[in-house]
């Protein structure tokens, strides 16, 4: 069986549950403290897939941080103490170039690229679904024509017959000239695929965290406490009145070329906003409970207690946030916020980036 086309939208669109996305599942917070040395850049020594092992990553260094946060965001505490071991990171998200090449070397084809079958889906689900094989489709953002609650995800978001990761927005767009822009449209899967083609690993929500804070202690975004340092955007989100406008005082309105914002301590860019970034772990709104102390795997299935426990499908974290975070709607481009979905999503909003376990530099701890 295939993996399921972006299960909880369909759901949503035809009026039967609600859309992750921006505002559902995640929570804004303080970021927490930590100790770390100092990154360092790849060389670029050995390889697999395409490309050396460790080209475009950063070395992520030993240390310990403070993960979650006590602030009141259900789904982000209790904030614990977390032991890291050191890794390599992509410096930037998977770019439609690199997942091009992978396309080109694999023949691989993505979850959106396939048609709908409503075989695939369980018979609760598939009751209210049309009788019929649907086109391929995938998920985009639709902005409103005027103000609307923003308790109904459904009324900006449209399944688009033929939008994937070549078309982002659907028939008639194209990535020509956005080849340096992250990838979007994957799935999990997809993620994982182009992974272990490029004998690298999703990172563990431990490890995106870690590298998300830059070794920064205590701090409200991933450059530090001021949302505008000297009146200069620091991320790919969205002003203006959500979900209608974007004034587009970051420059974007969509996706950024990956690399336009400052990158945070440790060299790393988009780590907050652009787009929401695949982990391996599955979601437990209880893991954080009894999370192991050094490098925690993620927990081993999926598990929630929250609004979103009876749909019955296993999700995955997400992180990051996107070019959709609005302060009035979604926090998620902070560093503590967990957003979950499940593993057939596939949105213009979502991306990734790998891990590596190879061996740290010569001057790496």
């Amino acid at each position: 069986m295939r993996c399921l086309p972006v299960i909880v939208v369909l759901l949503t669109v035809w009026g039967l549950g609600p859309l992750v996305g921006c505002g559902s599942g995640g929570g804004a917070a303080r970021a927490g403290g930590g100790t770390a040395g100092e990154p360092v850049s790849a060389g670029g020594a050995g390889g697999a897939g395409a490309a050396p092992a460790t080209e475009g990553m950063v070395w992520v260094p030993a240390g310990t941080f403070v993960m979650g946060t006590n602030d009141g965001h259900w789904n982000a505490s209790p904030a614990h103490a977390v032991r890291m071991d050191g890794f390599w990171i992509d410096a930037h998200e998977v770019t439609n170039a690199q997942f091009a090449a992978f396309v080109e070397a694999t023949g691989y084809v993505t979850v959106a690229e396939k048609p709908i079958d409503p075989a695939d889906f369980p018979p609760d689900v598939r009751a209210h679904m049309p009788p019929d094989v649907l086109p391929a489709s995938s998920m985009v953002f639709t902005p409103t024509n005027g103000p609307v609650r923003l308790d109904n995800e459904a009324q900006w978001w449209r399944l688009v017959e033929g939008a994937d990761w070549r078309h982002p927005e659907g028939p008639g767009s194209s990535i020509e000239g956005r080849m340096d822009h992250p990838v979007v449209h994957v799935c999990w899967a997809d993620a994982k695929a182009y992974a272990d083609w490029a004998g690298k690993s999703l990172p563990t929500e431990a490890q995106w965290e870690y590298a998300a804070r830059g070794g920064l202690s205590g701090v409200t975004y991933v450059w530090g406490d001021e949302k505008l340092p000297d009146g200069e955007w620091m991320a790919n989100i969205w002003q203006g009145d959500f979900p209608v406008t974007n004034t587009l005082d970051d420059g974007y309105l969509t996706t950024a070329p990956v690399g336009s914002f400052p990158a945070n301590g440790y060299g790393l860019y988009d780590m907050s906003g652009n787009v929401w970034e695949w982990c391996a772990d599955y979601y437990s709104d209880r893991y954080y409970a009894r999370s192991p102390d050094a490098n925690p795997p993620g927990p081993a299935r999926y598990e929630d207690h929250g609004p979103r426990a009876g749909e019955g499908m296993p999700m995955r974290i997400i992180r990051g946030g996107s070019f959709l975070c609005s302060d009035v709607y979604c926090m998620g481009y902070h560093p503590t916020a967990r957003m979950y979905t499940t593993e057939d999503s596939a949105t213009n909003h979502t991306g990734f980036r790998c891990v590596s376990d190879a061996p740290a530099p010569p001057d790496g701890e």
